[in-house]
């Protein structure tokens, strides 16, 4: 019995080297890397910034016989890998800081070589505002903005201009991800910005399911060929810092209207969602509701993603757009305004505005010819006010709960003019403002050019306390745009050009479920008007057309 005993335990010996034996060769002889070397390249450093030139950007280089892959690990508190041991990393605490960077080169079968570099980087780079809107000071969740066209795209990182912006190849149909089982967890994410000691940082949930680029899928051991949704734990807060960016669309020739110029970096292979292996994002714009990024793909440096974020988590039931025509005017016909759709506000003062003009109902303030409504400010001395101008609205004539508004418009200029095309709820005479409600679908100040809001107004949001989001429009007041507002049970969007730009939840505890009626006008001065330029003549808001949908 003890000789069988000892058999035994002797076959169980010898399998057990032969198992040892078989698996060290899958990684074939474990040899450490050798002749690590780390070389760097501080940004814009030259005699006269010998630590750089304030961006915080230094490109790495490591080197190593042997070596597979490559970890950088900064004093900073951020680590990152890099497959090839090429990294541009920016350094974004402020001032003239020396930094400590540890390099890991690892080899066959997790056997790594490491060394230490210091270097002295100066960076002075910071973008506070956007912290704010991210956060809102303190803590704010992001959803992808599932409900809207192109809220996933790609396109080429070239220096075609006219493409490399946004999803010029492809974008994503609203739920397009929603379809399958393979994809649909990419709505499933929340990503938590929030500031923590004066750090901004950053967390992903996305219930343990992660959407993974076909190109990455190896990283989970996946197979399948497509994108798809694979088991992958982002648990963890990740560190956020700020660099500008230095991507091809910041150089071109309509750059300050197509990205902010500021590029977020997420520690420890953070990500926004969709495994493309990047973790740095450049924000192309960001409002306090709504977020556009653009991603270069982590191992194609030919491709650019762009991701759409909303604060108000879409719901998939809700309308994404209306296609009947159920009210209009084109303007074609020449006089003063229709009067089945139009009647006249008349009087001084903005009604609270504080503005400086007279409504007048005059063809020189009001009138249609040529195809358009034309709306003219002037400056005249009329009953006691130094400027004319006209307000129309459907008050009374037509009035509608939800739809899409479309305007085509040109807009006046001059410092001191305030076009508006908006709605005010038809309950207006009886529950009075702000309780009626306030929808500004487009709002130009004449001292800030080019710059147009839109707003909500509502009980605890009036005044100069609504809900306002802005964008660029180059040329206002020298070309048409059309001006759209998505109004469902859900939401409000705003546009430009087919460009959301704004939105908020639309929710029972707020004004906007009941009719409204149109309102166009052009002010002059006032509370948010400003100024008027002591040279001001006269100018003029054209309207090519106003078309409802519902």
């Amino acid at each position: 019995m003890k000789n069988i005993k000892k058999i035994s335990m002797l076959i169980i010996l010898l399998f057990s080297l032969f198992s040892c034996q078989e698996d060290n060769s899958t990684f074939g002889d474990l040899v450490a890397p050798s002749n690590l070397v780390i070389e760097t390249e501080i940004v814009g450093q030259d005699a006269a910034n010998p630590y750089g030139d304030g961006s915080g950007k230094v490109n790495f280089t490591a080197t190593a016989d042997n070596a597979i892959s490559y970890k950088y690990i900064f004093s900073d508190g951020n680590s990152v890998n890099s497959p090839s041991g090429e990294l541009l990393y920016p350094f974004t605490t402020n001032g003239i800081i020396e930094y400590t960077v540890t390099v890991i080169a690892s080899g066959t079968g997790g056997i790594s070589t490491s060394t230490t570099i210091n270097l002295t980087v100066f960076s002075d780079f910071s973008d506070p505002e956007a912290i704010t809107l991210l956060t809102n000071d303190s803590s704010k969740q992001w959803y992808w903005s599932a409900s809207e066209p192109g809220h996933l795209g790609v396109g080429p990182n070239s220096t075609d201009e006219t493409q490399n912006y946004y999803g010029y190849w492809y974008q994503a149909a609203p739920w397009e991800k929603a379809g399958s089982p393979d994809s649909s967890c990419l709505y499933d994410n929340v990503l938590t910005f929030f500031v923590e000691n004066g750090q901004l940082k950053y967390q992903l949930d996305n219930g343990g399911r992660t959407f993974f680029n076909t190109a990455y899928e190896s990283v989970v051991g996946g197979s399948a060929g497509q994108d798809m949704c694979y088991d992958y734990d982002v648990s963890g807060v990740k560190n956020v810092s700020l660099s500008p960016s230095t991507s091809v669309v910041t150089q071109n020739t309509e750059a300050a209207t197509q990205t902010r110029g500021t590029v977020m970096n997420f520690s420890d292979n953070g990500f926004m969602g969709y495994y493309i292996g990047q973790s740095s994002y450049e924000i192309l714009s960001l409002t306090s509701n709504r977020m556009v990024v653009r991603a270069i793909m982590g191992n194609d440096s030919g491709l650019a993603w762009y991701h759409t974020f909303t604060t108000t988590q879409p719901s998939q039931n809700e309308i994404t757009d209306y296609t009947n025509l159920v009210w209009s005017d084109e303007f074609d016909v020449d006089g003063a305004p229709n009067t089945a759709n139009w009647n006249y506000d008349l009087g001084a003062g903005g009604w609270g505005n504080n503005e400086l003009q007279y409504y007048t109902d005059n063809a020189s303030n009001v009138s249609v010819s040529g195809g358009s409504l034309k709306i003219t400010a002037k400056a005249e001395n009329f009953s006691g006010s130094n400027y004319t101008s006209a307000r129309i609205k459907t008050q009374n004539k037509y009035e509608f709960t939800y739809g899409k508004v479309e305007i085509r418009a040109k807009l006046p200029s001059g410092g001191g003019t305030w076009p508006a095309l908006w709605m005010l709820g038809a309950d207006f005479a009886t529950v009075g403002w702000p309780n009626c409600g306030e929808i500004d679908i487009m709002e130009h100040v004449g001292n800030n050019q080019d710059n147009v809001l839109a707003t909500l107004h509502f009980p605890g949001n009036s005044g100069g306390n609504g809900v306002t989001g802005s964008t660029t429009v180059t040329g206002a007041s020298t070309d048409f745009h059309i001006y759209k507002l998505l109004w469902t049970p859900q939401s409000l969007k705003f546009y430009v050009d087919d460009v959301l730009f704004h939105s908020m939840a639309n929710t029972n505890s707020i004004p906007f479920n009941h009719d409204f009626f149109l309102i166009f006008n052009v002010a002059m001065g006032g509370n948010l008007g400003g100024a008027v330029d002591p040279s001001f003549s006269q100018s003029t808001m054209e309207v090519d057309y106003v078309r409802v949908y519902q």
